[in-house]
């Protein structure tokens, strides 16, 4: 249970940094959500070969991150547990794209070399981003800043939910395996044969306990909504910050960087 109890600790983490009081802590919820959301779209606005156009975007994570004291090797931490995934997309891309794009220094590089390495780098950004959005804004926060922007409540509900009771459902998976170890000799884990038997009961154990707090929620109040939103304005601060994320975003995705730095030197 001990492994289970860190798992959860290293889950609420992020949260708790969110209670911090650097500069971008204080800023409106709805201006970080809307920076983040224009970050985002515009990094994936790229096509699979702009490698040179998404190494600019590395200053959103390079300023802010040290900007809202946020540690750098957590974020880190994070972009470890997403990286294998895109890693794998991105391996395959370099068998099919075998054709040289260009050359470097007497090296040939293929497309499927500057896909892959454009991918690694977009999941990079937009990780950070998502990870750095929840390490400054409370979830509470987060979510009022969700309906004020009319997102349909279904989905802010369901996230709220999963965020809130993911460690819930951790302790019961935990709790399974302490006594399928212990009725399982010196097993680490779960055999393959019994795998599908213990996912369906993990479920089982999930939806009778989703069940209960569901019913203490509603005999406390709840009604599927928000119980405490405070209205909060806009600061100019916080007009100048939901401004100039965005256009540089804008600028940065019309203005190639690299090209007119090649061109400068050229010309020089």
């Amino acid at each position: 249970m001990a492994l289970t109890g860190n798992g959860i600790n290293e889950l609420l983490t992020l949260e708790g940094l969110a209670g911090g009081a650097s500069p971008l802590h204080r800023l409106h919820p709805r201006a970080k959500l809307l920076a983040t959301a224009a970050f985002l779209v515009t990094v994936l606005s790229f096509d699979q070969f702009a490698l040179g156009r998404l190494i600019p975007f590395i200053f959103y994570p390079a300023v802010l991150i040290p900007l809202s004291d946020t540690p750098f090797a957590l974020i880190c931490k994070r972009l470890v547990v997403a990286l294998p995934f895109c890693l794998f997309i991105g391996l395959s891309n370099l068998l099919l794209e075998r054709q040289t794009a260009l050359m470097l220094g007497g090296f040939a590089l293929s497309f499927g070399l500057l896909s892959c390495l454009s991918l690694l780098l977009r999941a990079c950004l937009c990780v950070a981003a998502v990870l750095l959005l929840v390490a400054v804004t409370r979830l509470s926060e987060l979510t009022a800043a969700l309906r004020s922007l009319h997102v349909p409540a279904i989905f802010v509900t369901v996230l709220e939910m999963t965020y809130r009771y993911i460690g819930v459902l951790w302790g019961e998976t935990g709790s399974m395996l302490l006594a399928y170890r212990l009725r399982g000799g010196r097993a680490k884990g779960v055999d393959l044969r019994h795998a599908g038997s213990f996912v369906g009961c993990l479920f089982l154990r999930s939806v009778d306990r989703a069940e209960r707090v569901y019913a203490a929620m509603r005999c406390r109040g709840y009604g599927g909504g928000a119980l405490f939103l405070q209205k909060r304005p806009f600061s100019p601060k916080d007009w100048a910050f939901c401004a100039l994320i965005p256009a540089l975003c804008a600028v940065l995705r019309l203005v190639d960087l690299g090209e007119l730095l090649l061109r400068l030197l050229g010309g020089v």
